[in-house]
């Protein structure tokens, strides 16, 4: 992997940032499929750690969290090989700087979701709001992570349902909201801001600029650890290399990337900061 210019490794990591998909990024910047999937997984694995390291005592005020299907290999009611089937990933924002601080990439139990509360807990410094669907491990999970009067917990429960007219014309699109019903869980959460929409957003940004999420395609995950790789790579680049509208407004016209709003960072970076930082040669601070 090192034998590669540091230059071909920004582009083929930039490609794969914009949403790229594996052959894609191999006809673009001249690279075999096995050199992108190496690469992949090294810049992944990197992100994560680094992520692991800075996003720690955050002064996170309210925080939204959500789940999101994909699936590796084949759909669960498919899956004949093991490793194969559904797979979620957990993600948790801050409402106020956009900053996804932390998520979990596995099956959508009880189990995983516990893990992935105890994270935000770790993470955050402050007491905190925080807002979920209505998965019902989630109470439980949080009166275990959050010791006591840490957190003001709140439920946005969503009902859904089809549209009566043409179903079948609908078959292979999402259910309509019909739904949202606020409820109080644990302490006394401002129920004005109850509210799961910039999560969801980020999930929407997931599927647009991760081509392993991509719904009705073939760009799906064969392995757990290159699924794991590509939405960490993704994460690290919403935080800190793409600009967010509304923070960049607040900014009066610079452009913020959520990184920048959680002084975590005073620039936006590039997949050649990244590269530089996987190769020792640079140290980006903020």
């Amino acid at each position: 992997m090192n034998k590669l210019p540091a230059t071909t490794r920004s582009m083929i990591v930039r490609c794969l940032m914009d949403g790229m998909g594996v052959r894609a990024t191999c006809r673009v910047t001249g690279a075999a499929k096995r050199t992108v999937l190496n690469l992949l997984v090294e810049a992944g694995t990197f992100c994560e750690v680094f992520s692991d390291y800075r996003f720690r005592n955050l002064p996170v005020k309210e925080a939204q969290v959500d789940e999101q299907w994909g699936y590796i290999g084949s759909k669960q009611r498919n899956a004949k090989l093991p490793g194969q089937g559904d797979v979620w990933v957990f993600a948790g924002i801050d409402a106020e700087t956009k900053l996804l601080f932390s998520w979990l990439v596995g099956a959508r139990t009880p189990e995983n979701t516990f893990a992935f509360v105890k994270d935000i807990a770790e993470r955050v410094s402050t007491r905190v709001q925080l807002t979920s669907d209505g998965w019902q491990p989630y109470p439980h999970a949080v009166r275990a992570a959050f010791a006591f009067a840490k957190c003001d917990f709140a439920v946005l429960q969503e009902s859904y349902g089809q549209a009566q007219e043409n179903v079948t014309s609908r078959r292979y699109s999402p259910p309509i909201c019909t739904g949202a019903k606020k409820v109080r869980m644990i302490g006394r959460p401002n129920m004005a801001k109850v509210s799961t929409s910039f999560v969801e957003r980020v999930n929407l940004n997931t599927r647009m600029n991760c081509r392993r999420m991509t719904r009705l395609s073939n760009g799906f995950s064969r392995k757990h650890e290159n699924h794991a790789a590509a939405l960490a790579l993704t994460f690290f680049s919403y935080n800190y290399c793409k600009v967010q509208r509304t923070l960049t407004k607040a900014a009066n016209g610079v452009h913020t990337s959520p990184a920048m709003a959680s002084k975590l960072a005073d620039r936006l970076w590039t997949a050649d900061d990244l590269i530089a930082m996987m190769d020792g040669s640079v140290l980006v601070g903020n």
